[in-house]
Formats: structure tokens, sequence, C-alpha cells
């Protein structure tokens, strides 16, 4: 919704400084931010190496307008949003969960089940607009290739779903691989998406277990988080040792950026993988159940393609040993194959042929 506090968030999570104003629609053009993952591994990485440059891997966060009521018939800046988003690996809902007569909400006063009824609401209409264009050329599809029939019941069943007024999310477990195919990259369903949902509180919320406990019902199964984008603005502005202990002053273990981002990683299934030597220390981002192959393929398409072993050591093993050369000696260094299924911690070195 407008007004629920996501530029000012934004702004804190990616260091920026657009418009963050108490009207709504104050975001017209999307905003993009690419934030480094906070890793002390990479520090401890380049100090063993004596590195000369440290890469973190990166989260792209995107500030997109609010949505109102009647965003699937264009309201608001309802069509805009809507293109936005479909371009979005998961959605983080940023729901108004504090109290502010200085902040003006668009319908009066915030009531988070409601807001996020209307959001929900509206992406299941943008999504049975999209099934009921495409449904009937599916089915003529069908009866001239049969081998299309599947494909033009799931479109039924899908339509059915969404025209109960349910978000396709909410069918835990429904679709099988190859159906999020067709729903997610072919007709980029919004309600297929995976959703974190953001709720912004105050200061006091951010101890309030009850409270937490009572929004977090508003949304399961899915994975819910709380911020104070009024604090993390105020993160902002202050070094590593200040954020510290202004987050323990309010008992809160960590910022609402690394929240978000260890909620992203858990929702996309992703993890990291560490490269590291003298000119560069490197985390890359891959999915979690990747092969040594498709690992090396994110550095470059030919790293895949002509992939012959990977040397692995544990980033705790090699910490431990104190060098790469006292982790080979005392057997912690290791060569995998195309088969291997890389490890979080994995520190690796690819060898291919091209």
């Amino acid at each position: 919704m407008p007004n629920v506090g996501k530029s000012t968030l934004f702004n804190a999570l990616t260091d920026n400084n657009i418009l963050a104003a108490n009207y709504p629609f104050a975001t017209i053009e999307p905003n993009t931010g690419i934030v480094p993952i906070p890793d002390d591994r990479l520090h401890k990485l380049g100090q063993l190496y004596n590195t000369k440059k440290i890469v973190p891997a990166t989260v792209t966060f995107v500030d997109i307008a609010g949505l109102v009521a009647g965003a699937s018939k264009g309201e608001g800046l309802g069509n805009q949003f809507l293109a936005n988003i479909r371009t979005c690996n998961a959605i983080a809902h940023v729901v108004r969960a504090f109290d502010d007569p200085n902040v003006q909400h668009v319908d009066d006063a915030p009531n988070p089940k409601k807001d996020i009824e209307i959001i929900n609401t509206e992406l299941v209409l943008a999504d049975l607009q999209t099934v009921e264009k495409r449904l009937p050329q599916m089915q003529k599809e069908a009866k001239a290739n049969p081998k299309l029939k599947p494909q033009a019941d799931l479109l039924e069943e899908v339509r059915k779903v969404l025209d109960s007024g349910t978000p396709l999310f909410a069918v835990d477990g429904r679709w099988k691989a190859e159906d999020g195919i067709l729903l997610q990259k072919e007709l980029q369903l919004l309600t297929m998406k995976p959703i974190i949902y953001v709720f912004n509180i105050d200061e006091a919320g951010l101890t309030d277990k009850a409270k937490q406990q009572t929004l977090a019902k508003l949304v399961t199964p899915a994975r819910a988080i709380f911020v104070c984008a009024k604090l993390e603005h105020e993160l902002q502005s202050l070094d590593e040792a200040d954020r510290m202990e202004l987050l323990e002053s309010y008992g809160v273990p960590e910022s609402g950026l690394l929240q978000l981002i260890h909620a992203s990683y858990k929702t996309l299934g992703l993890q990291s993988y560490l490269t590291a030597g003298a000119d560069e220390v490197r985390a890359w981002t891959i999915a979690k159940g990747a092969t040594a192959p498709q690992a090396a393929g994110v550095i470059h398409g030919d790293f895949e393609k002509g992939f012959i072993a990977a040397q692995i050591v544990d980033y705790n093993d090699l910490i431990s040993a104190g060098s790469e050369t006292a982790a080979r000696s005392a057997g912690k260094v290791r060569t995998e194959g195309k088969t291997y299924v890389m490890q979080p911690n994995d520190v690796v070195e690819f060898r291919f042929n091209v």
C-alpha cells in the first residue's frame, strides 16, 4: 500500500536517498538498489590470502509504487506496478503495523489484515486476467495437439483457484515443478512468486512478541519479519559499533537488512560459495542443491561447459589450518567431480577446459 514505509525502508537497506514522502505515490518510477551481503568470512579469507579485492554477493532490491484497491483495473499506478513486479524473483510485501497520526494512510487508519487482503486480491485479479486471456488459446491448441491437454487442464484448475479469490502461493504443494515453470516463467503469474511479509512496526513493537505472533498468524505459512523502518533510517548514519549498540538497546539481534537478506535466501532457496586467492576473494550466489558444474557456470558459462573438477576445502578447515598449503598438508583439500552438490562453506577452485 502507499505510505507504509517502503521507501524509508528501501533507503535504509540500500543506503540510498530517494524521495520518501508523506503522500501516496511518492514513488513513481521503480528505484533499484544493489546491496552487498555482509559476510565475515570474506574478510578473514582476505587476510589469509592478503588479497587485493573483496567482492561480496549481492541482493537487488526494487522499490516500486504503492498498490491500491482497483490496481488490476488501472487504479492508482496499478498497471505500472504490476509490470514492475513481474520481473522480480520474490515479493517483499511491506505492511504498515504502526500508528502515527502524522503519516497518512490511504484508508485513514492502518489495518494490517485489510491491507494484506487488498494487495492479495489485486494480485489474484491480475493473475485471473492473465489466465483468462491465455486459457481459450491453450484449449484450442490442446484440441489440435493432445499433448498440450495437461497444460490446458492446469490452467483451468488455476483459473478456478484464482476465481475463488485464493492466491496461488496459498495452495501449498499443489503445483508440480513443471507446472511452476509454466505458471511462473511463461505466464509470470504474480501469486506464484515467493512472498515475504515485512511488517513495519514502531520501536515498542520490536520487543512485543505477542503483537508479532498475532501479525505472523495473518500470513501463515508465508515468512514474516518485523522491522522498524524509522530505526533502520537512524542506523544508516551510524558506524558499525554504534549500530550494534543501538540495536542491542532495543533487544534486536540484527538489522532489518540482515533479516531481509536471510529471509530472501531461505525463501528463494539460495546459498553462497566462496573463491579465494591473492587477486580476489568473492562470494557467489547459487541455488541450494546446485552441482559443482552449475556453480562454475555462475562465474562463466564456459566453466560449466568445460568443467573437469573442483578443488574444495571447507572454510572452517581452511581458517583453522592458517593457509591453503597447511590445509592441503592436513588432507583437508579434496577434489570433487560433476555430481558433487555444493555446500555453503565451500571454498572452491574450478578446473576446466575450453
